[in-house]
């Protein structure tokens, strides 16, 4: 096998470990493309992205483009003249980029495609209640996510797994994927299929804040796996009324049982535990964290108040 010359597109931890396993294979990276520096916190501090960390650590030249139409940009990423270009967690990318390597530019998304496109595929394969997911390789093209598959592996979803958690387990596969898909691509072993026709396709759209408010009203199943799958980010909430007042209260963690109740969306606490009504039985928070608190567990929560008798739910 040749080793190919790549040059790598990506921001986030998820896309460090792939460029990472890329690095220490056998395949050569020509250049690292990644986010602007920015400035983030009360003190303003510049933060890098740790693709960028890892790539000055290891003396891995760097792009970090406001723009990928730049002109001089596009040169210098076409003077490398890499084989192809991976992409792990990064932007769209124009077609005069895409299209600039001879062996094409191929992406790696965490699930099993078709199914769930989009931004935050681990977060909802676990909020839908899925056992199975994946990763998959493909062939970037100008739809999001609809390119030609090259590999894929198939990765269980463990009972009470977080997204935090499946998230990790993904990024180690994912890495190992990349690496297995370029030796594919060097050895001219790997067939390009298209994506498959789906009727009505599970989607991954981008998560905002109202997305994160728990339904009371669904089973306890279902908000189980709800709040599972936005843990630890960006994190499931419901809203308490503290003597009259509205606090947000985030909930990473739970158990739920199946039990006759009267009416979804009722507090019920005591010294030790707190409990809230769901359609079919009860949800028992385990970790959670108050509006302007730490995150804590349920009992060291609860001895933070003198009385519970002025606290409820409001949603």
């Amino acid at each position: 096998m040749k080793p190919l010359k790549v040059i790598f597109f990506g921001t986030p931890e998820f896309a460090k470990t792939a460029l990472q396993a890329i690095h220490q294979s056998p395949h050569k990276v020509a250049a690292v493309v990644t986010v602007a520096d920015k400035a983030s916190g009360r003190g303003q501090k510049i933060t890098q992205s740790p693709v960028k960390i890892y790539a000055e650590e290891n003396h891995l030249k760097v792009f970090q483009p406001e723009k990928l139409r730049n002109t001089d940009f596009l040169q210098e990423i076409k003077s490398l003249d890499a084989d192809v270009f991976v992409v792990v967690a990064f932007r769209m990318m124009p077609k005069i980029l895409f299209q600039m390597p001879r062996l094409g530019t191929f992406n790696l998304h965490a699930s099993l495609l078709p199914d769930y496109r989009g931004a935050a595929p681990i977060n909802y394969a676990i909020i839908n209640g899925e056992t199975k997911t994946g990763a998959t390789t493909f062939f970037i093209n100008e739809k999001i996510d609809e390119g030609h598959i090259l590999l894929q592996e198939e990765l269980d979803i463990l009972p009470d797994e977080n997204a935090g958690q499946l998230h990790d387990r993904l990024m180690e596969m994912g890495a190992r994927l990349v690496v297995k898909t370029l030796d594919g691509l060097a050895e001219n072993s790997i067939t390009e299929k298209p994506q498959p026709e789906v009727a009505e396709p599970k989607n991954a759209f981008k998560i905002f804040k109202e997305d994160t408010r728990i339904n009371w009203s669904l089973t306890g199943r279902k908000i189980h796996d709800f709040i599972r799958g936005m843990s630890p980010y960006p994190c499931a909430f419901t809203t308490l009324l503290i003597n009259g007042e509205e606090k947000s209260l985030k909930i990473y963690k739970g158990r739920f049982e199946i039990t006759e109740i009267e009416t979804p969306g009722t507090l019920s606490i005591n010294k030790n535990e707190l409990k809230i009504s769901t359609a079919d039985g009860f949800y028992f928070p385990e970790e959670l964290q108050l509006e302007g608190k730490k995150r804590m567990n349920v009992k060291d929560f609860l001895n933070g108040f003198r009385s519970f008798e002025d606290i409820s739910l409001k949603d």
